[in-house]
């Protein structure tokens, strides 16, 4: 399903904020039983209280039916199939950063934290599967794999992320011709408007040399959007109202965490807002044949 997938990870951002500045959230050297049975216990009503929220909130007033699959891998450009990407990556590493915070072992991390966002988003793609006016998305499914093997794979090739997803938004003219699917106002928008979204692979250029004296904080990015979309779909009557086309940049970005700073208040900071692509000079390639620069890109 559309729209949700972004939702859920501005959500988890927010409650992380509480932790981020908390002295109590120093990392235990050694496995903390108390920590670690606080989390899962913590995270199994948080997964159960979001489900139970959501079908009242979302699905109770639209029909219900048989399990069924969806194919809308056609949708929005495949917008929605990369929101799911970034969403199952950012529910993982907190679920990694959490275990590691109680001192549970990499291999655990692994197997109960990292997997947490692609188990989470799953389960919301059952209750799409159970109504009728959407039906389990077999892209979705892929794409929640996508963002937990990037994570996983990382940490086994490298143990770090060396590279990390990112999102940037600007507000577009679309919106307020369909303020209803695309939002009414900028918070909505950022949620809703794939035409102003992007996303981003944001490599850390000293993490593949760290005997080079470049710029620890210095990534390269390759970002993804499409615009033109007042609908997710281009059937006959679609087609006359927009032009849908795919966008494709490279521009710079910063790693805020490599910063370096004194200020425990400023890490936290630059911890929680590193999955925002900095604005930077951008070049941009489409699918319409343009060649773009952007002096400042959002």
């Amino acid at each position: 399903m559309i729209k949700k997938p972004i939702f859920f990870l501005f959500f988890l951002i927010s409650i992380s904020v509480v932790g981020q500045t908390s002295s109590f959230y120093k990392k235990s050297d050694t496995l903390n039983t108390k920590r670690r049975n606080a989390i899962a216990i913590t995270e199994s009503v948080m997964a159960v209280g979001a489900l139970i929220a959501l079908n009242q909130l979302w699905y109770k007033d639209y029909p219900r039916s048989g399990f069924h699959f969806k194919n809308d891998n056609n949708d929005w450009k495949q917008m929605d199939k990369t929101g799911h990407f970034m969403t199952s990556y950012y529910v993982g590493k907190v679920g990694m950063e959490v275990l590691d915070w109680a001192g549970v072992s990499k291999k655990n991390q692994l197997i109960y934290g990292a997997t947490y966002g692609f188990a989470f988003l799953t389960a919301v793609e059952v209750l799409d599967g159970f109504s009728e006016e959407w039906g389990a998305s077999p892209g979705d499914i892929l794409a929640n794999a996508a963002g937990t093997g990037l994570l996983i794979g990382q940490e086994l090739l490298w143990d770090e992320q060396r590279i990390t997803v990112k999102y940037s938004f600007h507000q577009t003219d679309f919106a307020k011709q369909r303020p209803n699917t695309l939002g009414e106002n900028y918070l909505q928008q950022a949620l809703k408007d794939y035409n102003g979204q992007t996303y981003w692979l944001s490599a850390n250029i000293w993490s593949f040399n760290k005997e080079s004296s470049f710029p620890k904080w210095l990534n390269v990015a390759l970002g993804y959007g499409a615009d033109g979309m007042l609908y997710g779909n281009s059937n006959a009557g679609n087609a006359m109202l927009q032009n849908p086309y795919r966008q494709f940049y490279l521009s710079l970005d910063l790693d805020l965490t490599k910063i370096k700073t004194n200020s425990e208040f400023l890490k936290s900071v630059f911890s929680i807002v590193n999955f925002i692509k900095i604005p930077a000079p951008t070049l941009e390639i489409n699918s319409k044949g343009g060649l773009k620069f952007h002096y400042l890109y959002f």
